[in-house]
């Protein structure tokens, strides 16, 4: 049977009789010696090696991209959970500072209210306007309304009739932002800023206060708290009892409204501006900032 074989040096395909299997002898094509395969210790060689044949381009990239991506899903999946356990209480505190800070733009711009309409009328407002028998019928807040920029809303408002008089429930109904502390629950027409009252205060009942009155200073007099939990509508005449408003004030407690922010709460001065008071702070500190002329010194 006929040897078919290539030349190693230059690739002639030849066909030899098997009985020469084994023999050395030149190449009719180069010259050059080879040894016909077949014999003993030879690898036959039938025909030219063939060339491997050829991956497709960018096969191999694919799948190191496919590798990839699984791995980092296996690492990315339960660490993406981490970091946003790790994320979540800062993005929570951010938040609540941005709350408390508005909270705190709330109070200015009530205390600002409540200095134009001691410039109007030289007194700041009472804490109520009482009805005939002397029972609270209208509150403050609805007294500083032309100067909150609700003056069409102040012009709707009956002060013949009681505030929640069927007529006066149209405007009580009525959302006033700034009458609401952002951090609060989602109860649109509650307020969360009330006046302290009671004796020694700066409104004592129906009695309206100037600030010639105030020989402890306005910047030593709180003129307007924050307060929470307590479901009274905005132009309801209810505030808050001087002998109810003592630290810790929050979280809130049943027995005594405060605050929903960490660690204390937000207050106006007499003078207009704002301060927050620690739960930390000293009771007698804030006895002395709930009085207009009780001649404590408040330290800084």
């Amino acid at each position: 049977m006929p040897i078919s074989f290539a030349c190693p040096h230059c690739g002639k395909q030849t066909n030899v009789a098997d009985q020469y299997a084994g023999q050395t002898g030149p190449c009719s094509g180069c010259g050059q010696p080879i040894t016909i395969p077949g014999g003993a210790g030879q690898t036959p060689f039938l025909a030219a090696p063939s060339a491997p044949s050829p991956v497709a381009k960018g096969t191999g990239k694919g799948v190191v991209w496919v590798v990839v991506a699984v791995v980092c899903l296996v690492l990315l999946v339960p660490c993406s959970g981490i970091l946003v356990a790790l994320l979540l209480p800062a993005v929570q505190s951010a938040r609540e500072a941005a709350r408390r800070s508005q909270c705190n733009n709330n109070l200015k711009q009530i205390a600002i209210a409540f200095l134009n309409y001691h410039d109007v009328h030289k007194t700041f407002p009472p804490a109520y306007i009482p009805d005939k028998d002397g029972r609270p019928m209208h509150s403050w807040r609805v007294l500083i309304l032309p100067f909150m920029e609700q003056q069409a809303l102040y012009q709707q408002y009956n002060f013949n009739e009681p505030w929640d008089s069927p007529q006066n429930q149209v405007v009580t109904r009525t959302v006033i932002p700034a009458y609401k502390c952002p951090s609060a629950p989602d109860r649109p027409t509650e307020t969360n800023y009330m006046v302290i009252t009671g004796p020694g205060t700066l409104f004592e009942g129906a009695e309206a206060c100037s600030i010639a009155k105030i020989s402890d200073g306005t910047s030593n007099t709180i003129l307007v708290v924050e307060v929470a939990g307590t479901g009274v509508n905005w132009a309801e005449p209810r505030d808050l009892d001087a002998g109810k408003f003592r630290p810790p004030f929050s979280p809130p407690r049943p027995d005594a409204p405060g605050s929903y922010h960490p660690g204390g709460l937000n207050v106006a001065l007499g003078d207009g501006s704002t301060r927050f008071l620690s739960n930390s702070i000293d009771p007698a500190t804030v006895q002395g900032l709930t009085t207009r002329a009780g001649d404590e010194r408040i330290q800084p």
